[in-house]
């Protein structure tokens, strides 16, 4: 049997150095994610990579032991997050002007009541402290799990 995904602090993934999370905020906030193997998988590739960039830096290289850092091993600023983000969604074939990491975390959230994820999972994983919120934000991603409720109580009650 495969053992389990690894799990990952929660944190800025510009300012995370490995095995160790940033934490933007304080208190209840602060969780633990079990990524996807995709994930996991990308970040081994990301961290190989990285490791080319080190040496083709050679003395120029700041060791910061950051997942995300600039081709000298400083951390990222939001320009450089920006830009390499439009780059990838370029190279997908996607409208970069259209796209902001913002608009890939509602599109995931889109994504979850179809699949079936329950609106308190849901809320947790994008870090609400209840569903009040999360159906706030997320009213017209979350509308399938809300019919889903209504549907399965017909099925119950009939």
């Amino acid at each position: 049997m495969a053992s389990p995904a690894p799990t990952l602090p929660r944190g800025s993934p510009c300012g995370a150095p490995y095995g160790k999370a940033a934490t933007p905020r304080p208190g209840k906030s602060r969780r633990s994610l079990a990524p996807p193997r995709r994930c996991v998988e990308a970040l081994r590739e990301h961290r190989a990579q990285q490791a080319k960039e080190r040496e083709t830096a050679g003395a120029r290289w700041t060791e910061n032991d950051l997942v995300f850092a600039s081709l000298v091993g400083t951390p990222l600023d939001s320009h450089n997050v920006r830009r390499a983000f439009r780059k990838i969604m370029k190279d997908a074939g996607l409208p970069a002007k259209d796209w902001t990491p913002r608009e890939t975390r509602h599109s995931f959230v889109s994504l979850l009541p179809d699949s079936g994820v329950p609106l308190e999972d849901i809320a947790q994983l994008v870090g609400h402290s209840g569903t009040a919120v999360t159906e706030a934000v997320y009213r017209k991603q979350i509308r399938p799990v809300l019919l889903g409720g209504a549907a399965a109580m017909d099925r119950i009650f009939t």
